[in-house]
């Protein structure tokens, strides 16, 4: 055998090995990682999705803390973050002096955002939870709870501040 057959053979073994170990690493690593994943729901995706399960539950104004049959915006959020271990007052002017203020570029899904409506003039008078994508989950009016668009001018010219409880 020629020095280069030998060399080409060496080369092409050594390649072969590295090939199969790092297919092999890559292999033993990537199931821990996927059940990892899995498994680590973050506490803003247990929130949203046990808010998701109220979808359409009717709206009503005053509706009282732990009543599933109705909610306001402030009882909803107040029972859905309580569920998940996160006490807040019962009114959304309260709810938004909790946790850590958050710019509105920032915001992170389970954010709590805060606007005004036209029953407090300039003062917080309503609150949904971020999900993302410029969206909220919350009630209100005929739709009971739903999502809606931050985007839309009524929630943009409203809009007055967000805070972070999680």
């Amino acid at each position: 055998m020629s020095f280069k057959s030998t060399l080409a053979r060496k080369v092409i073994s050594v390649s072969l090995c590295a090939v199969i170990g790092f297919a092999g690493i890559a292999l033993k690593h990537a199931p821990l990682a996927s059940a990892a994943t899995s498994t680590s729901t973050s506490k803003a995706d247990k929130i949203i999705t046990l808010g998701k399960k109220y979808l359409g539950v009717k709206y009503r104004f005053g509706a009282p803390s732990g009543s599933t049959s109705a909610f306001d915006c402030s009882s909803f959020t107040q029972y859905i973050f309580g569920k998940n271990g996160i006490k807040l007052p019962r009114v959304s002017s309260s709810q938004a002096t909790k946790g850590v203020k958050v710019a509105k570029a920032n915001l992170k899904k389970g954010d709590l955002v805060f606007f005004k409506v036209a029953r407090t003039g300039s003062k917080i008078g309503h609150v949904g939870v971020y999900v993302g994508n410029n969206k909220m989950l919350h009630t209100y009016g005929d739709t009971g709870v739903t999502y809606s668009s931050m985007n839309t001018s009524y929630w943009k010219s409203h809009y007055v501040t967000a805070r972070r409880v999680l």
